[in-house]
């Protein structure tokens, strides 16, 4: 028996696929403008909705806009009108309806709601005349393509396009409402990703455990402060700030007679490379890596020593 080949026929799926967002892409018009804007004034939520297919496309859509800045929660249409409109908050909340036809009946309920409701409906829909584009407010509507199914039926190409076009408004909100990554962080605190945005102010060696020296100081008493902190280097600072720092890189090459008779001054390394307490720790990671250093001071703006951050202390928290 012959085993078919699929490679063809899902390559083929996945250019129909990507040939609707680039047709998405050049279709956008200012009705995306007026979306994003009509979200931004919200005093609410996104609530968004669809059935079936649609409504799975609307559950990640309102997680990916909550962990970007725009509080959003996903209503079933045919729940709604069981107690869920409850869940809407009249003339606060903005309604984010999908559905490929637009005459989805299970949304009736919900869009008559939201319409007595003064509640602001947003519709993704091909077909602008349909019972979803006339309840809306605005529309932005998709492309009139083909589903990639053989058979045109099951939903594929259109829900490729909806899945798109709510990442392209999460991102475009991220955008307006100056979203940093320290406000990301803030909604995505476990697993690795809450590793990599983890601040070095979590991370670093701070107070007694800093190892610290004078430029005056002589290399026998710094290398007791050095060796007793145990993160191999020393901070040398001057009128409370840092002004050199001592390695295990500096001392073997500075390795000779008169080491121990030196002063800091005469071995440390001058404007050492640092990093503020607020700095994520991948970035510190990256600039670690690729300088090949493994420990550095964490300085306040006017250049106060903080803490430390040691390399093994990124990895060991999963940064990477």
């Amino acid at each position: 028996m012959t085993t078919k080949d699929h490679i063809g026929e899902a390559a083929l799926v996945i250019r129909q696929e990507a040939e609707s967002l680039e047709k998405l892409a050049l279709s956008l018009g200012e009705s995306f403008n007026l979306a994003v804007e009509a979200i931004l004034k919200i005093d609410g939520r996104v609530a968004a909705t669809g059935m079936g297919k649609s409504g799975h496309i609307a559950r990640k859509v309102a997680a990916t806009l909550s962990s970007t800045g725009t509080p959003s929660f996903f209503i079933h249409p045919a729940e709604a009108g069981h107690g869920d409109l409850g869940m809407l908050a009249p003339g606060r909340d903005l309604l984010l309806a999908f559905s490929n036809s637009g005459q989805t009946a299970e949304l009736a309920t919900l869009l008559q709601y939201c319409a007595r409701s003064g509640i602001k409906i947003l519709g993704v829909t091909k077909d602008p005349d349909s019972l979803l584009g006339r309840h809306s407010d605005f529309i932005v509507p998709l492309p009139d393509i083909s589903e990639a199914c053989p058979l045109g039926c099951a939903p594929t190409t259109s829900t490729t396009m909806m899945l798109a076009l709510g990442d392209a408004f999460a991102l475009s909100l991220l955008s307006a409402r100056g979203f940093t990554l320290e406000d990301f962080h803030q909604y995505h605190p476990g697993g690795k990703l809450g590793s990599r945005l983890t601040s070095l102010e979590d991370l670093m060696h701070a107070g007694q455990e800093m190892p610290l020296a004078a430029p005056g100081d002589n290399m026998t008493e710094a290398l007791f402060v050095m060796t007793s902190r145990r993160l191999g280097c020393l901070g040398v600072a001057e009128g409370g700030k840092l002004v050199g720092m001592i390695t295990d890189g500096d001392l073997r090459r500075h390795m000779g007679p008169r080491l121990l008779e030196a002063k800091c001054s005469e071995i440390m390394t001058k404007n050492p490379t640092f990093f503020r307490p607020g700095d994520m720790a991948a970035k510190a990671l990256a600039v670690m890596q690729a300088k090949s250093i493994t420990n550095a001071f964490v300085l306040s703006p006017d250049g106060e020593p903080l803490g430390v951050v040691h390399i093994h202390d990124l990895l060991a928290a999963g940064v990477a």
